[in-house]
């Protein structure tokens, strides 16, 4: 499998959209088709600080990374979230998450972002054993409120 991470291209709608019912369906919750096309619509719109790389196997998308950009209190420069991480079962365990993450990561150095930030399920094993490979755990735990 060769894999290229790339930005998101219009062709590719198809094949994200298989991968994204994939991934709600992984964290056993219910997002719209009406959400579904907003999130698509959004990390199409340059203008929209939500933005996607895909990795690809040829003309396949087989994982992707979804990020927001924003400001914050703490430090001048922009920072990262990285909200939505999720490769095709056949892709894992053969380095395309690492590859995500490592392409993230420059791409916040040459932009000159202070951060790259993300969360996870406390008990999704498989995702932190990768991402504990970047960083530790910070200790925070998140608090939600959904309207």
């Amino acid at each position: 499998m060769t894999v290229e991470i790339r930005d998101v291209r219009p062709g590719d709608e198809a094949d994200w959209r298989q991968l994204w019912a994939a991934y709600v369906k992984f964290y056993n919750v219910a997002v719209s088709d009406e959400v579904t096309a907003a999130t698509w619509g959004k990390v199409m719109d340059p203008a929209k600080p939500l933005f996607m790389r895909i990795a690809a196997d040829g003309d396949t998308v087989v994982g992707f990374a979804i990020c927001l950009i924003h400001d914050a209190t703490w430090v001048k420069e922009p920072v990262c979230y990285l909200e939505d991480l999720f490769l095709d079962e056949k892709a894992r365990g053969k380095g395309i998450g690492r590859a995500l993450l490592d392409h993230l990561v420059a791409l916040c150095k040459a932009k000159g972002w202070a951060r790259l930030y993300w969360h996870t399920d406390e008990d999704n094993s498989t995702a932190r054993r990768l991402y504990d490979r970047y960083t530790e755990v910070d200790g925070h735990v998140r608090y939600r409120i959904s309207f």
